[in-house]
């Protein structure tokens, strides 16, 4: 049986340049495709209807839940070397991804206060969608590995 020991970190700077990366990819694909795909409706003002934006939110899905579910990081998380496990070290699954990242809208969306406050505030250093899946955003240093026998 295998024991896991996280010892988590707050990482303040590397999970705000994460986000900024993540979303800052997001919002060109987001930008680019209403740019290419959307109505003019008045100059310099794109806009798409109905059908045409789930494509965006299919792209978001696969961006943030997908990748962090199969890889345990997404492309910004990766580049500061922090990936995501369950407190009890273990890889986060489809579901805890999806809701670590529906709490997004209120964690990042108020420039971060609430993020920042329960990352301080927290034992684990989680965020609001963190506590709701109950995932830690770590190292990968930041986890022991112990065999256990019986």
């Amino acid at each position: 049986m295998k024991l896991y020991i996280i010892n988590p970190k707050p990482y303040l700077l590397q999970r705000i340049a994460a986000t900024v990366i993540d979303y800052g990819i997001y919002s060109l694909i987001f930008g680019v495709y209403i740019y290419t795909f959307g109505d003019n409706s008045s100059p310099g003002k794109y806009t798409v209807h109905n059908l045409m934006a789930l494509p965006l939110i299919a792209f978001w899905l696969l961006y943030f839940v997908v990748l962090e579910a199969a890889n345990s990081c997404t492309p910004g998380h990766d580049i500061m070397k922090l990936k995501v496990f369950k407190t009890d070290g273990r890889k986060p699954g489809y579901s805890d991804v999806l809701k670590r990242r529906l709490l997004d809208t209120i964690d990042i969306f108020f420039y971060g206060i609430p993020a920042l406050i329960t990352i301080v505030k927290t034992p684990k250093h989680q965020r609001l969608g963190d506590l709701w899946a109950d995932t830690v955003v770590l190292k990968s240093s930041d986890i022991t590995v112990k065999e256990i026998e019986f």
